[in-house]
């Protein structure tokens, strides 16, 4: 079993570090804060990185050679391979690249960890006729009850089985074999793949996708005015209900009525701050314009936002 431990502030030796530890890149933003610690636990062909990020780091990569697998636990991770832009975040496991192409991106002040092993285990553990090779076909997983199976077993690893196998030296490298061929059918298991029987994944996980949310929320921010439901928003984009669902928890840690909530409560606050503190405007008045029907729970909701009553704002004429 091998250690890894890398705390510094400079760029030039995270960028060192960083094709050393993975792949030649090159490092690219002028962030504030330049504080990057990663620390590794390596044996037995796998390998377990936890990375902190305080600060957005863009990055242009070459080939991997590993099955690198990323756990979110703060912050995002956005992938701009090939001109796309795929945002990963919080709860989400996730295939960085395919092993054998260059990928680029961005690490936005995000803590997460990598598990990489050998995309050789893929081929033992699908057993399939011939010699073709497996090919993992899409980063995330087909649903959202394999991205909890995909990052259970990746913390099974990280948080059990290297500490159990540096506490045991005579059949510590059986505990890691056995534990990565398990890591790599939960990958085949989760993660789209030439060797699944279900090769295409559901509708709505496949729709789930970042364009999927930009067009809701475009759609969001024209109409917050109308009385709109989930239904309208779907329509919109043209994808199922879930499919905007499954995107609005997969790219911006919300629900897509969540958000139509913090819009209309924008827009309350804009017209509130707006407002002549002697004219005829009321906070009932407003509230009532943006859909909030209960006086205490807008009233609530508008202290957590702004820091203050909505009466506090009607009054103040500073803040125009």
């Amino acid at each position: 079993m091998t250690h890894l431990f890398f705390d510094s502030g400079d760029l030039e030796a995270t960028e060192a570090f960083l094709s050393s530890a993975y792949t030649p890149m090159q490092i690219h933003g002028r962030p504030s804060d330049t504080r990057a610690r990663i620390s590794r636990t390596a044996a037995g062909g796998l390998s377990v990185d936890r990375l902190s990020f305080g600060y957005t780091m863009g990055y242009d990569a070459g080939c991997l050679g590993k099955v690198c697998l990323v756990t979110m636990h703060s912050g995002s991770i956005v992938d701009t391979t090939g001109g796309r832009e795929e945002v990963y975040g919080p709860g989400e496991t996730f295939l960085l690249a395919p092993h054998d192409r260059p990928y680029e991106g961005q690490v936005r002040a995000a803590r997460y960890t990598i598990t990489m092993f050998d995309p050789g285990l893929l081929n033992r553990v699908a057993s399939l006729p011939g010699d073709k090779d497996v090919r993992i076909t899409g980063a995330r997983p087909v649903g959202p009850a394999e991205n909890r199976r995909l990052g259970a077993a990746v913390a099974y690893l990280r948080d059990h089985v290297l500490d159990e196998t540096a506490a045991c030296a005579d059949d510590g490298g059986l505990l890691v074999s056995t534990a990565v061929q398990h890591l790599a059918a939960t990958v085949l298991g989760t993660l789209p793949n030439t060797a699944r029987a279900d090769r295409p994944a559901p509708p709505d996980t496949r729709d789930a996708h970042s364009d999927t949310l930009r067009r809701a929320l475009s759609f969001i921010e024209a109409n917050a005015h109308r009385d709109i439901t989930l239904a309208d928003i779907a329509a919109s984009v043209p994808v199922t209900p879930r499919a905007v669902q499954y995107a609005f928890t997969r790219h911006a840690g919300t629900t897509p009525l969540g958000h139509l909530r913090r819009v209309r409560l924008a827009r309350a606050h804009a017209e509130l701050r707006s407002a002549e503190p002697s004219g005829t405007t009321s906070v009932a008045a407003v509230a009532g314009r943006w859909g909030f029907a209960h006086q205490g729970r807008f009233a609530a909701a508008y202290r957590q936002a702004y820091g203050v009553a909505p009466s506090v704002t009607l009054r103040t004429v500073g803040t125009r």
